[in-house]
């Protein structure tokens, strides 16, 4: 396991970056701010060659089946859900496609979460250009990469696994891994303050489908209110 402090001169980053091959890695950016994306562009430079870009989970996973990128650099919070959601759809098809998660969220669940869905590092957006450069052409290249502060999130996480292998998942907030992947992603959306209305438009499902999702997260929580939900996602940093 790598992290991008070791820099592009180190002999690591240079092999591992010679490990990725000598062509240009192609690359796939998905996050919701144009700016941001034009930002990420601007910083790769011609050190890779940036294949496509989507705003949202359901136009990355068609655009990146197109064109089958060699790293995807993609934000674990979209409008449509959770980044993992985008993993997990490639990867069932196209194992080979490589996701680096590069998010403005240090919270571990989000780590965890883009781990177990396949991704091969985490970043965070604090990363500066050498770093970022070199994080892709490391995951390019097979490595796994994170950012020094979260890769301790991995490995406390995979240290609290069964030895046997089993099923049970680490957990970081008992209370959270409660909730199923679409109750977390209703439950954000509602500590952003959208509707039920909205919430349905953003998940493309019905709004009877939404209430039955917060009376679901509202049980498991033991809340009895929406005051109540948004105030627990905010403190848990959700949103």
């Amino acid at each position: 396991m790598t992290t991008p402090s070791a820099g592009p001169g180190s002999a690591q980053g240079a092999g591992s970056a010679q490990g990725a091959g000598d062509r240009r890695p192609r690359v796939f950016i998905v996050d919701d701010h144009a700016l941001f994306r034009a930002g990420v562009r601007a910083e790769l430079g011609d050190q890779v060659e940036v294949v496509g870009e989507a705003d949202d989970v359901g136009p990355a996973i068609a655009r990146i089946t197109a064109c089958l990128p060699d790293v995807v650099l993609l934000d674990v919070h979209l409008p449509g859900g959770g980044g993992h959601s985008v993993v997990t759809s490639v990867k069932a098809a196209h194992p080979q496609v490589r996701f680096l998660a590069l998010s403005a969220s240090d919270a571990p669940e989000d780590v965890i979460a883009a781990i177990r869905a396949g991704a091969r590092g985490y970043v965070t957006k604090t990363i500066s250009s050498a770093e970022l450069v070199d994080a892709v052409r490391r995951v390019a290249g097979g490595d796994a990469v994170f950012s020094p502060m979260l890769a301790g999130f991995v490995l406390d996480a995979f240290a609290a696994q069964p030895a046997g292998g089993g099923e049970e998942r680490p957990s970081f907030d008992p209370e959270l891994d409660q909730l199923t992947a679409r109750e977390r992603e209703v439950l954000r959306l509602i500590a952003r303050g959208y509707t039920y209305k909205e919430i349905a438009g953003e998940l493309y499902i019905s709004v009877k489908t939404v209430e039955s999702h917060v009376s679901s997260v509202l049980r498991k929580l033991q809340l009895s209110t929406r005051h109540q939900l948004t105030r627990w996602a905010t403190e848990r940093r959700l949103t």
